[in-house]
Protein backbone atom coordinates (compact mmCIF):
# COMPACT_ATOMS: atom_id res chain seq x y z
CA UNK A 1 0.00 0.00 0.00
CA UNK A 2 1.44 3.14 -1.17
CA UNK A 3 0.89 4.88 2.21
CA UNK A 4 2.62 2.31 4.13
CA UNK A 5 5.51 3.37 2.37
CA UNK A 6 5.16 7.14 3.00
CA UNK A 7 4.85 6.27 6.78
CA UNK A 8 7.70 3.95 7.73
CA UNK A 9 9.84 5.43 4.73
CA UNK A 10 9.06 9.01 4.13
CA UNK A 11 11.06 11.01 1.68
CA UNK A 12 11.75 13.84 4.44
CA UNK A 13 14.16 10.97 6.23
CA UNK A 14 16.32 10.89 3.09
CA UNK A 15 20.14 11.50 2.82
CA UNK A 16 21.46 14.01 4.40
CA UNK A 17 18.54 14.24 6.71
CA UNK A 18 20.61 11.89 9.50
CA UNK A 19 23.87 11.13 10.24
CA UNK A 20 22.88 7.23 9.74
CA UNK A 21 20.68 4.81 8.25
CA UNK A 22 20.18 1.38 10.30
CA UNK A 23 18.34 -1.16 9.01
CA UNK A 24 16.77 -4.11 10.74
CA UNK A 25 16.66 -7.68 9.20
CA UNK A 26 14.51 -10.05 11.17
CA UNK A 27 11.77 -11.94 10.18
CA UNK A 28 12.57 -12.14 6.38
CA UNK A 29 16.19 -12.91 7.10
CA UNK A 30 15.34 -16.16 9.60
CA UNK A 31 12.15 -16.84 7.26
CA UNK A 32 14.68 -17.39 4.48
CA UNK A 33 13.06 -14.93 2.37
CA UNK A 34 15.93 -13.66 0.41
CA UNK A 35 14.61 -12.13 -2.67
CA UNK A 36 12.27 -9.79 -0.60
CA UNK A 37 14.96 -9.06 1.65
CA UNK A 38 16.68 -7.78 -1.65
CA UNK A 39 14.00 -6.31 -2.66
CA UNK A 40 13.52 -4.44 0.34
CA UNK A 41 17.26 -3.02 0.08
CA UNK A 42 17.39 -2.39 -3.32
CA UNK A 43 13.46 0.09 -2.47
CA UNK A 44 15.15 1.38 0.87
CA UNK A 45 18.39 2.32 -1.03
CA UNK A 46 16.31 3.86 -3.89
CA UNK A 47 13.97 5.84 -1.50
CA UNK A 48 16.49 7.10 1.20
CA UNK A 49 19.88 7.04 -0.39
CA UNK A 50 22.51 7.14 2.18
CA UNK A 51 25.95 5.74 1.12
CA UNK A 52 26.63 2.32 2.18
CA UNK A 53 29.57 3.99 4.78
CA UNK A 54 27.02 5.89 6.52
CA UNK A 55 24.67 2.35 7.20
CA UNK A 56 24.34 -0.30 10.03
CA UNK A 57 22.94 -3.27 9.27
CA UNK A 58 21.26 -5.01 12.56
CA UNK A 59 20.65 -9.19 12.17
CA UNK A 60 18.52 -11.58 14.06
CA UNK A 61 17.25 -12.90 15.94
CA UNK A 62 16.29 -16.31 17.42
CA UNK A 63 13.32 -16.28 19.78
CA UNK A 64 12.98 -19.74 20.00
CA UNK A 65 15.72 -22.34 21.10
CA UNK A 66 15.06 -24.87 19.21
CA UNK A 67 15.40 -22.48 16.18
CA UNK A 68 18.65 -21.67 17.11
CA UNK A 69 20.81 -24.26 14.29
CA UNK A 70 19.10 -23.00 11.36
CA UNK A 71 18.56 -19.62 12.42
CA UNK A 72 22.19 -18.67 13.47
CA UNK A 73 23.13 -19.99 10.54
CA UNK A 74 21.07 -17.67 8.22
CA UNK A 75 22.01 -14.51 10.66
CA UNK A 76 25.67 -15.55 10.19
CA UNK A 77 25.73 -15.28 6.55
CA UNK A 78 23.64 -12.23 6.62
CA UNK A 79 26.16 -10.46 8.50
CA UNK A 80 28.59 -12.14 5.79
CA UNK A 81 25.97 -10.44 3.20
CA UNK A 82 26.54 -7.31 4.33
CA UNK A 83 29.95 -7.11 4.70
CA UNK A 84 30.25 -8.24 1.18
CA UNK A 85 28.16 -5.11 0.54
CA UNK A 86 30.03 -2.79 2.08
CA UNK A 87 27.75 -2.03 5.18
CA UNK A 88 31.05 -1.18 7.52
CA UNK A 89 29.01 -1.53 10.80
CA UNK A 90 27.56 -4.78 11.39
CA UNK A 91 25.50 -6.04 14.77
CA UNK A 92 23.66 -9.16 15.91
CA UNK A 93 20.22 -8.90 17.97
CA UNK A 94 20.13 -9.89 20.54
CA UNK A 95 22.20 -9.90 23.79
CA UNK A 96 20.11 -12.47 25.63
CA UNK A 97 19.41 -14.95 22.17
CA UNK A 98 23.54 -14.26 21.84
CA UNK A 99 24.17 -15.68 25.24
CA UNK A 100 21.54 -18.23 25.85
CA UNK A 101 22.65 -19.85 22.31
CA UNK A 102 26.35 -19.21 22.56
CA UNK A 103 26.67 -17.55 19.13
CA UNK A 104 30.06 -16.25 17.76
CA UNK A 105 30.91 -15.36 14.30
CA UNK A 106 34.07 -16.87 13.74
CA UNK A 107 37.12 -14.69 11.39
CA UNK A 108 36.90 -16.02 7.61
CA UNK A 109 40.05 -17.52 6.41
CA UNK A 110 40.16 -14.30 3.44
CA UNK A 111 40.23 -12.70 6.91
CA UNK A 112 43.54 -13.52 7.92
CA UNK A 113 46.16 -10.58 7.13
CA UNK A 114 49.44 -12.29 7.54
CA UNK A 115 48.07 -15.33 5.44
CA UNK A 116 45.34 -15.06 3.11
CA UNK A 117 45.12 -18.51 1.86
CA UNK A 118 42.08 -19.02 -0.30
CA UNK A 119 41.02 -22.73 0.40
CA UNK A 120 39.83 -23.10 -2.97
CA UNK A 121 40.41 -22.03 -6.23
CA UNK A 122 37.87 -21.93 -8.59
CA UNK A 123 39.65 -23.70 -11.20
CA UNK A 124 39.28 -27.25 -12.91
CA UNK A 125 41.67 -29.64 -13.02
CA UNK A 126 43.95 -29.19 -15.87
CA UNK A 127 44.19 -32.88 -17.53
CA UNK A 128 41.38 -34.91 -19.04
CA UNK A 129 40.48 -37.97 -17.08
CA UNK A 130 40.51 -41.18 -19.54
CA UNK A 131 38.68 -44.58 -18.13
CA UNK A 132 42.10 -45.75 -16.58
CA UNK A 133 41.23 -42.93 -13.90
CA UNK A 134 39.56 -44.41 -11.07
CA UNK A 135 36.45 -43.06 -8.44
CA UNK A 136 35.83 -44.88 -5.38
CA UNK A 137 32.60 -43.38 -2.84
CA UNK A 138 32.85 -44.07 0.56
CA UNK A 139 30.79 -43.92 3.32
CA UNK A 140 31.74 -43.82 6.67
CA UNK A 141 29.52 -46.70 8.90
CA UNK A 142 30.22 -47.90 12.87
CA UNK A 143 30.08 -51.58 13.30
CA UNK A 144 29.09 -52.91 16.26
CA UNK A 145 29.14 -57.10 16.46
CA UNK A 146 27.17 -58.17 19.56
CA UNK A 147 28.14 -61.60 21.63
CA UNK A 148 24.99 -63.20 19.91
CA UNK A 149 26.51 -62.32 16.21
CA UNK A 150 23.94 -60.11 15.26
CA UNK A 151 25.71 -56.57 14.09
CA UNK A 152 24.47 -52.77 15.11
CA UNK A 153 25.37 -50.62 12.00
CA UNK A 154 25.10 -46.59 12.51
CA UNK A 155 25.78 -44.31 9.48
CA UNK A 156 27.89 -42.00 10.48
CA UNK A 157 27.95 -39.79 6.72
CA UNK A 158 24.75 -38.48 5.46
CA UNK A 159 26.38 -38.93 1.44
CA UNK A 160 29.29 -39.82 0.13
CA UNK A 161 32.89 -39.00 0.05
CA UNK A 162 34.42 -39.55 -3.30
CA UNK A 163 38.31 -40.17 -3.62
CA UNK A 164 39.70 -40.35 -7.47
CA UNK A 165 43.49 -41.76 -8.79
CA UNK A 166 43.84 -39.54 -11.39
CA UNK A 167 47.63 -41.09 -12.17
CA UNK A 168 46.63 -43.38 -13.73
CA UNK A 169 45.08 -40.53 -16.71
CA UNK A 170 48.39 -38.94 -17.51
CA UNK A 171 49.86 -40.25 -21.25
CA UNK A 172 52.39 -38.48 -21.67
CA UNK A 173 55.72 -36.53 -19.81
CA UNK A 174 54.29 -32.91 -20.55
CA UNK A 175 50.84 -34.13 -18.90
CA UNK A 176 53.38 -34.72 -15.69
CA UNK A 177 54.86 -32.09 -16.21
CA UNK A 178 51.19 -29.90 -16.15
CA UNK A 179 50.33 -31.89 -13.18
CA UNK A 180 53.45 -30.69 -11.31
CA UNK A 181 53.00 -27.27 -11.71
CA UNK A 182 49.62 -27.53 -11.34
CA UNK A 183 50.34 -29.44 -7.83
CA UNK A 184 52.81 -26.88 -7.12
CA UNK A 185 50.25 -24.06 -7.29
CA UNK A 186 47.61 -25.30 -5.55
CA UNK A 187 50.41 -25.78 -2.31
CA UNK A 188 50.12 -29.56 -2.33
CA UNK A 189 46.37 -30.53 -0.30
CA UNK A 190 46.11 -26.45 0.89
CA UNK A 191 43.99 -25.38 -1.96
CA UNK A 192 41.16 -27.15 -3.53
CA UNK A 193 39.71 -27.05 -7.01
CA UNK A 194 37.81 -28.55 -9.60
CA UNK A 195 37.10 -32.16 -10.79
CA UNK A 196 34.95 -33.64 -13.61
CA UNK A 197 33.95 -37.27 -12.20
CA UNK A 198 33.97 -38.69 -15.56
CA UNK A 199 31.11 -41.72 -14.54
CA UNK A 200 28.79 -39.10 -12.91
CA UNK A 201 28.36 -35.35 -13.97
CA UNK A 202 25.13 -34.53 -14.96
CA UNK A 203 21.86 -34.05 -13.13
CA UNK A 204 20.33 -36.40 -16.03
CA UNK A 205 21.08 -39.94 -14.82
CA UNK A 206 25.04 -39.80 -14.81
CA UNK A 207 26.03 -38.19 -18.04
CA UNK A 208 22.97 -36.96 -19.80
CA UNK A 209 22.20 -34.01 -21.40
CA UNK A 210 20.65 -31.56 -18.71
CA UNK A 211 16.76 -30.36 -18.56
CA UNK A 212 15.23 -27.83 -17.09
CA UNK A 213 12.80 -30.88 -15.24
CA UNK A 214 15.61 -33.02 -14.13
CA UNK A 215 15.33 -32.82 -10.63
CA UNK A 216 13.22 -31.28 -7.67
CA UNK A 217 14.96 -29.06 -6.19
CA UNK A 218 11.97 -27.13 -3.95
CA UNK A 219 8.63 -26.90 -2.88
CA UNK A 220 7.06 -23.23 -2.52
CA UNK A 221 5.69 -22.53 0.35
CA UNK A 222 5.15 -18.34 -0.81
CA UNK A 223 8.34 -16.84 0.74
CA UNK A 224 11.60 -18.75 0.64
CA UNK A 225 13.27 -18.31 -2.90
CA UNK A 226 16.44 -19.43 -2.29
CA UNK A 227 16.99 -23.40 -3.37
CA UNK A 228 20.17 -25.80 -3.02
CA UNK A 229 21.28 -27.99 -6.16
CA UNK A 230 21.00 -31.59 -5.18
CA UNK A 231 21.19 -34.47 -7.18
CA UNK A 232 18.59 -37.60 -5.93
CA UNK A 233 19.88 -40.68 -5.88
CA UNK A 234 17.39 -43.30 -4.82
CA UNK A 235 16.55 -41.91 -1.02
CA UNK A 236 19.93 -40.00 -0.65
CA UNK A 237 20.08 -36.73 -1.61
CA UNK A 238 23.65 -35.08 -2.50
CA UNK A 239 24.45 -31.36 -2.37
CA UNK A 240 26.08 -29.96 -5.64
CA UNK A 241 27.95 -26.58 -4.53
CA UNK A 242 29.93 -26.87 -8.15
CA UNK A 243 27.88 -26.53 -10.88
CA UNK A 244 28.85 -25.44 -14.28
CA UNK A 245 27.35 -22.01 -14.42
CA UNK A 246 26.10 -21.88 -17.72
CA UNK A 247 24.69 -25.53 -18.00
CA UNK A 248 21.96 -24.86 -15.42
CA UNK A 249 18.26 -24.68 -16.30
CA UNK A 250 14.83 -24.14 -14.07
CA UNK A 251 11.57 -25.19 -13.80
CA UNK A 252 8.90 -23.44 -11.63
CA UNK A 253 5.61 -25.81 -11.52
CA UNK A 254 6.61 -27.42 -15.49
CA UNK A 255 7.15 -23.69 -16.93
CA UNK A 256 11.18 -23.48 -17.48
CA UNK A 257 12.26 -19.74 -16.17
CA UNK A 258 15.27 -17.48 -16.59
CA UNK A 259 14.47 -15.09 -13.81
CA UNK A 260 17.01 -16.68 -11.33
CA UNK A 261 20.51 -15.83 -10.24
CA UNK A 262 23.37 -18.58 -9.42
CA UNK A 263 24.80 -18.20 -5.53
CA UNK A 264 27.76 -19.60 -3.98
CA UNK A 265 28.13 -23.23 -3.63
CA UNK A 266 25.15 -24.31 -5.76
CA UNK A 267 22.05 -21.65 -4.25
CA UNK A 268 19.71 -21.10 -7.06
CA UNK A 269 17.61 -17.44 -6.20
CA UNK A 270 14.63 -17.14 -7.39
CA UNK A 271 13.35 -13.36 -8.36
CA UNK A 272 10.22 -14.49 -7.36
CA UNK A 273 9.07 -16.59 -4.03
CA UNK A 274 7.52 -19.24 -5.63
CA UNK A 275 3.55 -19.86 -4.93
CA UNK A 276 2.56 -22.35 -2.25
CA UNK A 277 3.23 -25.88 -3.60
CA UNK A 278 4.76 -25.02 -6.59
CA UNK A 279 7.51 -27.95 -7.68
CA UNK A 280 10.50 -26.22 -8.33
CA UNK A 281 13.10 -28.31 -10.54
CA UNK A 282 16.71 -27.85 -11.83
CA UNK A 283 19.20 -29.30 -14.13
CA UNK A 284 22.65 -28.77 -14.71
CA UNK A 285 26.69 -30.22 -15.33
CA UNK A 286 29.05 -30.49 -12.29
CA UNK A 287 31.99 -30.67 -10.99
CA UNK A 288 33.12 -32.15 -7.17
CA UNK A 289 34.98 -29.98 -5.36
CA UNK A 290 38.22 -31.89 -4.56
CA UNK A 291 42.13 -31.52 -3.02
CA UNK A 292 45.05 -33.18 -3.38
CA UNK A 293 45.17 -35.86 -0.10
CA UNK A 294 48.84 -36.03 -0.35
CA UNK A 295 51.65 -33.44 0.42
CA UNK A 296 54.01 -34.91 -1.87
CA UNK A 297 53.72 -36.40 -5.39
CA UNK A 298 56.15 -39.53 -5.79
CA UNK A 299 57.23 -39.96 -9.51
CA UNK A 300 59.71 -42.07 -11.09
CA UNK A 301 61.12 -41.51 -14.57
CA UNK A 302 62.14 -44.99 -14.90
CA UNK A 303 58.92 -46.20 -13.93
CA UNK A 304 57.11 -43.80 -16.03
CA UNK A 305 59.44 -44.60 -18.87
CA UNK A 306 58.19 -48.01 -18.22
CA UNK A 307 54.33 -47.29 -18.67
CA UNK A 308 53.76 -47.66 -14.98
CA UNK A 309 51.63 -44.49 -13.88
CA UNK A 310 52.41 -42.72 -10.74
CA UNK A 311 49.34 -42.51 -8.19
CA UNK A 312 48.05 -38.84 -7.72
CA UNK A 313 45.42 -39.54 -5.11
CA UNK A 314 42.29 -36.80 -4.97
CA UNK A 315 39.78 -36.16 -2.00
CA UNK A 316 36.21 -34.77 -2.82
CA UNK A 317 36.18 -31.76 0.04
CA UNK A 318 32.49 -31.22 2.09
CA UNK A 319 32.25 -27.43 1.38
CA UNK A 320 30.48 -25.13 3.87
CA UNK A 321 26.35 -25.28 2.57
CA UNK A 322 23.25 -22.84 3.82
CA UNK A 323 19.79 -23.75 4.55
Amino acid sequence: MPELKRVNLPVGWAHPAFDRLQLEDYDWLTDGATAARRAGYALVQARLGYPLENQDYLSGFVLLAENADLYWRRIDRGLDEARERGVPRRYVWALPQVARDGYTQLPRPEDNEENPMTPFDDVAYPLALGRDASVSPEFSTSVALTASGHERRNALWSDARLRFDVGPGIRSEEELGTLIAFFRARHGPARGFRLRDPFDFSSRAMTGTPTAFDQIIATGDGLASEFALIKTYDEQVRRITRPVAGSILVSVDGVPTSDWTLGQNGMILLDTAPLVGAIVRAGFLFDVPVRFAEDRIDVSGLNFAAGEAPSIPLVELREETFA
